[in-house]
């Protein structure tokens, strides 16, 4: 059972597990690049492998780099300070891009609307607390 204790549909694992797939790889691009969130894509990715492979769900989650900021979202919500900026400002930029690619004006309303809310989001989402000393 998944962690909202309903099983997906036997034709829905694939594709539960494709997507954890992808959202693995952005996740891990996002820890390794700057401007990439990759907090929002590991959190995704472990949702979607908690629907399609146990395994896969049990490894992301515990993985000492990848996992912890996991494990914070599904304790509290909460997202690290870094995250939070770096989110906001991957935002910000693509808006700029957004506004400047001469769009209809009612796409760039709706989606600075949109990206304003999501900010709004992320910014009121708790901070984790320190994690405890390894040792």
């Amino acid at each position: 059972m998944t962690e909202t204790g309903a099983e997906p549909r036997g034709y829905l694992r694939p594709l539960f597990f494709a997507a954890g797939c992808v959202f693995t790889a952005i996740g891990i691009a996002g820890v390794l690049l700057p401007l990439l969130p990759g907090t929002v894509f590991l959190i995704l990715a472990a949702a979607c492998f908690a629907r399609s492979s146990r395994r896969l769900e049990h490894w992301l989650v515990t993985h000492p780099k990848l996992g912890p900021q996991v494990m914070a979202w599904r304790r509290t919500g909460a997202i690290a300070t870094r995250v939070k900026a770096v989110a906001i400002a991957s935002m910000a930029a693509s808006y700029v891009l957004i506004w400047m690619s001469g769009a209809p004006l009612i796409a760039r309303i709706l989606s600075g609307a949109f990206l304003v809310g999501s900010a709004v989001f992320v910014a009121t989402r708790p901070v984790p607390p320190p994690f405890p000393p390894e040792g």
